[in-house]
């Protein structure tokens, strides 16, 4: 039926005429499903595509990551070891990123995506020096890049043809630092640091003797052997010098480290003070004689206020710039049995963990080594050290001579570190 505009004869409006027509079309669903198809295909050929396109851009965004890592920390590194430029450095990044960006599968179809060019476009590399105390520098190199991904066809349906992926990474190193320190040894020479150790002599193993006997009322003649057994004072001595050993090396030209050392028994006895280089504290512990009793506490107090002094820290400013790092070594073979020439060891104990305590306050690095020490000997030093890893329980020569030499090693530890 025509719809017209005619109102005469019955004939309906034109307005009532397409809402009949409307009515009669609507229920008629011939050729639906063709339509529906039509509409629905592309948005399902899309989802997948994005799909797809998704993981690979997770997959790509993983790859470009590994390359700025890599392109980061070797620039770093060759910044720190091999004291290139910046120019150079940024060429060493940029070429580490090429080598495996090129690589990608996930640019391989986009016109000049892999390109050395492109890449470099995309790519913005930034370095950071920053001087040391001392001499030494750190640096800091970041790396950003941002790349089109091209997205497959079904996705481009959407009319995105690619898609950016970026990843940023950073690195730092630093340079050898040699650190200036000040350390004061408190060091036991009470008797018993006469008494021998289980550790043989290896410079001079065996001695002799005479041990000749009456047979009768005939006297045999007889020299006997026995093996040469390194005393606790010897084995001191020794650990020390391997403990300067690693001080001098680190700075043999005495303008970064100072040394003190004091020894006690009974009583604290004069000390070495706080002087430039190794040599007067060395000199000092060779001459230590074993005898007395213990009390610890003077000889420790006397540590910690020198090491406290603003002068000691004035020493340093005048003399490389720096703020030393500050350590006391403290060692016992025994326990405290005297307090001010008197027997009350316990006051010695509580006195000693006084300074201790001020010394923590202070940021004094306390190292302590019990050699062969009695279990409240073991206590003190455990109290005193500033860490479980600062405190070494030393049953031998040899034990000793390692704790001293590992001290020895963190104190003058140069620091040359790499860290993404």
């Amino acid at each position: 039926m025509e719809c017209t505009t005619q109102y005469e004869g019955g004939k309906m409006n034109k307005l009532k005429c397409l809402l009949h027509r409307a009515s009669t079309i609507i229920p008629d669903r011939a050729g639906n499903f063709g339509i529906m198809t039509a509409i629905v295909l592309p948005i399902l050929l899309a989802s997948g595509g994005v799909a797809i396109d998704m993981a690979n851009m997770v997959m790509t965004k993983n790859k470009f990551q590994d390359a700025t890592d890599a392109a980061a920390l070797a620039a770093a590194s060759a910044l720190a070891s091999q004291g290139v430029s910046h120019a150079d450095a940024e060429i060493i990044a940029l070429n580490f990123l090429k080598a495996q960006v090129t690589s990608s599968e996930s640019l391989a179809g986009e016109p000049g995506g892999g390109g050395e060019e492109n890449i470099s476009n995309a790519a913005k590399v930034t370095i950071t020096e920053t001087a040391q105390l001392g001499s030494g520098k750190s640096f800091k190199v970041s790396i950003t890049f941002t790349h089109a991904v091209p997205l497959n066809p079904m996705t481009r349906l959407l009319g995105k043809q690619t898609a950016d992926v970026g990843t940023e990474s950073t690195a730092e190193s630093s340079t050898e630092s040699k650190n200036a320190l000040s350390m004061f040894l408190v060091l036991d020479r009470s008797g018993s640091m006469g008494e021998n150790t289980s550790t043989v002599d290896s410079g001079n193993p065996t001695y002799t003797y005479d041990c000749s006997y009456y047979s009768g009322k005939k006297l045999i003649a007889k020299t006997c052997t026995a093996k040469n057994y390194l005393t606790k004072i010897t084995a001191l001595k020794l650990a020390t010098a391997d403990l300067l050993t690693q001080l001098l090396a680190a700075d043999p030209t005495a303008q970064l480290v100072r040394m003190g050392a004091v020894s006690y028994n009974n009583l604290m006895q004069t000390q070495t003070d706080l002087a430039w280089g190794q040599a007067a504290a060395l000199v000092y512990v060779n001459a230590l004689i074993a005898t007395g009793g213990t009390d610890s506490s003077q000889a420790f107090k006397l540590a910690y206020t020198k090491l406290a002094s603003n002068a000691e820290n004035s020493a340093h400013k005048n003399k490389n710039g720096q703020v030393p790092t500050k350590y006391i070594v403290f060692m016992t073979d025994g326990e405290n049995n005297y307090y001010n020439n008197k027997s009350n060891d316990t006051s010695s104990d509580i006195e000693t963990k006084k300074y201790c305590d001020k010394a923590r306050d202070e940021k004094i690095e306390v190292y302590s080594v019990a050699f062969m020490a009695p279990a409240r000997g073991q206590a003190l030093l455990k109290y005193c050290a500033t860490s479980e890893k600062h405190y070494f329980p030393a049953e031998n020569a040899s034990e000793l001579t390692a704790a001293f030499k590992y001290i020895g090693e963190k104190a003058s530890e140069l620091t040359a570190r790499l860290t993404q």
